[in-house]
């Protein structure tokens, strides 16, 4: 038996792309017991996931949490964050250990002297080649996120409107850059002849209202009505999933469904785009995902946003071509 402790403390995007370690570990290492720390703001992420055996979740108490790992003897240590925190639970724990190497020198040239020596590789896959040498290979399966039963988002708890199918537009994420601005999107909605849901969580609310108030009909705003698992089911129920770089478009991507990938403040180029098992990308006869970016010289100009743009002009956003966009819903949905 090898008992191995996997670190991967944020955030719900990095999780979620962090999942072919898990499953992958589990299934081809005989019988591997397999432990997840993380932050316990992402208890709803990870418990639900079949390939992690135990949980140990930080909440603000590094020592109280290195205790309980200790106590656990581990065989190995997986350091897919690599942080100050992370590092000294390595240095703590005292195992053999894998640790990722983030890029961060070369995403620093990337955001901020633009110069790309990324090494076009994707965090997933850099991932799984942190243990390689464990002789963990990728399976080709892509990402995973598991719904509990109880989080099943049911007909009646959608507008009739949206029973015969809907594209969901997810407005969330962490940081201003990464937000098409309210008008933009009410523009987007205004130009997609199909029911629409709304995606976000309470902070969204209000912007959702705003969009949503030009045709309630068409337009429903689910934001901050349902939990992370039911908007994740509510994606799972969807026809197409337009997103900015964000969580649940992670969530998207490991539910198999097809994505329109908006960039602002962050971009592909940090190879953290959408991401589909090779055996489902080899096998579908159009491609699983695009890439809405404006390429501008300035993007990415942040590893993961910012809450304002630092050259004051907003364009990788303002200027995205909504037309664009909104025909490429309409090919996806095959309405045109």
């Amino acid at each position: 038996m090898s008992k191995i402790l996997i670190i991967r403390f944020s955030s719900i995007g990095d999780i979620v792309l962090a999942s072919p370690v898990f499953r992958c570990i589990k299934k081809q290492i005989p019988n591997a017991v397999v432990h997840l720390a993380t932050k316990l703001s992402f208890r709803m992420v990870t418990e639900n996931n079949p390939y992690i055996d135990d949980f140990f979740y930080y909440d603000k108490d590094l020592k109280g949490l290195i205790e309980a790992l200790k106590a656990q003897e581990y065989d190995y240590v997986i350091d897919l964050h690599n942080n100050l925190r992370s590092n000294k639970i390595k240095m703590a724990l005292k195992k053999k250990s894998f640790t990722i190497d983030k890029l961060n020198f070369q995403k620093f040239l990337l955001t901020k002297l633009h110069i790309n020596v990324m090494p076009k590789k994707h965090i997933t896959l850099r991932s799984l080649e942190t243990v390689e040498n464990m002789g963990v290979k990728d399976d080709g399966l892509g990402l995973d996120y598991f719904i509990p039963e109880k989080d099943i988002v049911k007909q009646n708890d959608i507008p009739a409107s949206h029973h015969l199918g809907f594209v969901a537009i997810v407005i969330a994420a962490n940081y201003f850059t990464k937000k098409m601005p309210v008008d933009k999107l009410k523009e987007l909605c205004s130009k997609i002849n199909y029911p629409i849901m709304l995606l976000g969580g309470p902070a969204e609310e209000e912007a959702g209202r705003l969009i949503a108030s030009l045709d309630p009909i068409k337009i429903y705003n689910s934001c901050g009505k349902f939990n992370l698992n039911e908007s994740a089911d509510l994606i799972r129920q969807s026809k197409l999933v337009v997103s900015h770089d964000t969580g649940l478009q992670y969530i998207a991507c490991a539910l198999n469904k097809p994505v329109l990938a908006v960039w602002g403040g962050t971009s592909p180029k940090l190879d953290v785009e959408p991401y589909y098992g090779s055996s489902f990308v080899n096998h579908s006869l159009t491609p699983k995902y695009e890439n809405m970016v404006m390429n501008l010289w300035c993007q990415p100009c942040s590893k993961y946003g910012s809450g304002k743009c630092p050259l004051g002009h907003f364009n990788c956003m303002k200027k995205q071509d909504i037309d664009s966009i909104a025909m490429k819903v309409h090919q996806r949905l095959g309405l045109v």
